[in-house]
């Protein structure tokens, strides 16, 4: 599917740890379209995103962070955005027209993931701080998203082609797929 143009550029959301930036990564280099983690162009342009909160404050990271959405959807291909981008009315704006991928995780699976992170929402809490974060943003990955997976339990690998298959399938944003319990 080397070289597939994409109707639209492909957000994936998703609590931390869930897996974005491995499978944005995957599934662009699968597609042959760019790839963008816009915390890494923010920790590229702006120092570690831990200090920006601690300096600035999260409205100033937030409005940062909006800027790269809206810099990654004109280079268009797949982007990866922070777990609390959605959070943000700018960045929800610039995220429309986007055929929006919501990958989700258990906190079982991402407790692992997470243990001994600098992420600074988790700093003080560890994985109830990841529970407490993810139930306040539940509503509006849902309203946002146009097809869910989940990577609990399942290889990257295999995350990485259904979310391939389902941008190869249909990328009009009304439709909805899901691979909870899927093999």
């Amino acid at each position: 599917m080397s070289g597939t143009a994409l109707s639209a550029p492909v957000v994936i959301i998703g609590p931390m740890g869930a897996g974005k930036s491995s499978v944005g990564k995957r599934v662009a280099k699968a597609l042959g379209v760019p790839f963008t983690d816009t915390d890494r162009v923010i920790v590229r342009e702006h120092g570690p995103i831990p200090g920006i909160f601690a300096d600035r404050g999260e409205p100033t990271f937030r409005a940062l962070e909006a800027e790269a959405v809206r810099s990654a959807m004109a280079t268009g291909g797949v982007i990866a955005v922070g777990g609390g981008a959605v959070t943000h009315a700018a960045t929800r704006e610039a995220m429309r027209g986007a055929s929006v991928v919501l990958l989700t995780v258990s906190p079982e699976a991402v407790a692992d993931r997470i243990a001994g992170s600098d992420r600074p929402l988790l700093a003080n809490g560890g994985i109830d701080a990841w529970q407490t974060i993810m139930d306040e943003r539940a509503a509006t990955y849902a309203e946002l998203a146009h097809a869910v997976f989940d990577t609990s339990r399942r290889p990257m690998s295999h995350v990485v082609d259904d979310v391939v298959a389902w941008l190869g399938a249909d990328t009009r944003p009304e439709t909805r797929t899901t691979t909870e319990g899927a093999p």
